[in-house]
């Protein structure tokens, strides 16, 4: 009973955290605060009221649509709380109460934010990327992986990427990888350590080069098709920081 109360409780947690997420995907890329105004509708600008921001709940009840004007509402919002919601359950049903769950958790809702913004905006703002990478060294101190190992992936993270993107351009003479690439690989590595960092390389490189080549085939194009990176990367640390180690110990047994 204490724990499915528990589960509860942090599924709650993560469903208002997500609220806020969302209020971060809409007004970063925008260059407008996070804390003021209050929500309000994209379309008519009319503030919500307490009962339009229960998070699920109010897009369920208004029917994905805005009570004055009826613009529909981005599924993004409910999707958003719900993953959000998921991620925090999972994890303290995996972690337990401590400092990693505590990291893994800030880790986790960063790469939430990073993956939609990058979807729509093709952006990955520094404004969460570069204090992501002191917050990310600095609980590494008393969790894992250690800071030896979060700082070394803060190195590897930036370093691979930009020796992948200098070399580019050396050789075709346009840009191929985002500087926001690179920080968001560091902040990974400050986060998960070297080791994981470069599962998160290697799972972002081949899921994006299958969706790649999927657009290609399906959409037409050719291999210039830009694709936003950072979403990749976003799901790559996902599953090397829950199930990467894992991974790890299954492909070197052989070895």
């Amino acid at each position: 009973m204490i724990v499915t109360g528990s589960l509860l409780l942090a599924g709650l947690i993560g469903a208002v955290v997500g609220s806020f997420l969302n209020v971060c995907i809409y007004r970063m890329p925008r260059d407008r605060s996070i804390v003021w105004p209050a929500s309000a509708c994209a379309s008519c600008r009319r503030e919500l009221s307490w009962f339009e921001n229960m998070p699920i709940l109010s897009y369920l009840f208004l029917r994905g649509r805005c009570r004055t004007c009826r613009e529909p509402i981005s599924m993004r919002y409910p999707i958003v709380e719900a993953i959000t919601a998921a991620m925090f359950v999972t994890a303290w049903w995996y972690y337990g109460p401590g400092t990693l769950l505590a990291s893994r958790l800030l880790l986790g809702c960063a790469l939430i934010v990073l993956f939609a913004i990058d979807l729509e905006h093709q952006l990955l703002p520094n404004v969460i990327t570069l204090p992501g990478i002191v917050v990310g060294f600095a609980l590494s101190l008393v969790a894992e992986p250690g800071w030896l190992a979060s700082a070394l992936g803060i190195l590897l993270g930036g370093g691979v990427l930009y020796a992948v993107a200098a070399a580019y351009f050396l050789v075709r003479r346009e840009e191929g990888l985002g500087m926001g690439d690179v920080k968001m690989l560091a902040m990974v590595g400050a986060f998960i350590g070297w080791k994981l960092t470069l599962l998160t390389l290697l799972l972002a490189s081949f899921a994006g080069s299958v969706i790649g080549i999927l657009l290609i085939a399906f959409r037409g194009g050719d291999m210039k098709y830009a694709l936003p990176f950072g979403t990749f990367l976003a799901v790559g640390a996902g599953l090397a920081a829950t199930v990467g180690t894992s991974l790890l110990d299954w492909y070197l047994r052989f070895w």
